[in-house]
């Protein structure tokens, strides 16, 4: 019998367009996931911009940079919410959200410019592409793929299926 604290906990990939309104509708769904998991669920940020939205390739950019200064999660929720805002501004309102949520706004600006986390997001596309993922958002959670760019409609509900039968057999 393994011992319940080496085992890593049960991850839900979260692959993720910041330009997508779908995106900010799941929203509700991953708070709520957060709340009645903490830290028994990794909830992970995977980058899948679409070629659809303009800006969304410099937003996942971005949220790496916020994940490198210890906010990732909340600057993808302060661009998800701000989906339309992104449309019009563009990269600018990319560091402007960096700013307003205490990280360093000069830092980002660079990094966009830099590129330094291209690398990170076409490697989270490649990957994406790889495992069949076609739209945001999508899941994954115990080998299951849930499509949530086509309805959002129970999937709460089966991921909270998965991650309860996946903690089930960890303890």
């Amino acid at each position: 019998m393994s011992d319940p604290s080496t085992t890593p906990v049960p991850v839900l990939d979260v692959w993720c367009d910041l330009q997508c309104s779908d995106c900010r509708t799941a929203l509700g769904d991953l708070r709520a996931l957060r709340a009645r998991y903490g830290d028994r669920l990794e909830l992970r940020l995977r980058h899948f911009p679409l070629e659809k939205h303009k800006h969304a390739f410099a937003a996942a950019q971005a949220a790496e940079e916020a994940l490198a200064q210890g906010k990732g999660w909340a600057y993808a929720e302060a661009v998800l919410g701000k989906v339309e805002e992104l449309g019009r501004k563009g990269e600018p309102f990319l560091v402007e959200v960096a700013g307003e949520l205490g990280l360093d706004a000069e830092e980002f600006d660079t990094a966009l410019i830099d590129g330094r986390h291209i690398l990170a997001v076409d490697a989270d596309q490649a990957e994406g592409k790889a495992i069949g993922v076609t739209g945001t958002p999508t899941y994954v959670i115990g080998g299951e793929r849930l499509d949530g760019g086509r309805s959002q409609e129970g999937l709460r509900e089966r991921i909270e299926q998965i991650a309860d039968r996946l903690l089930a057999e960890r303890a």
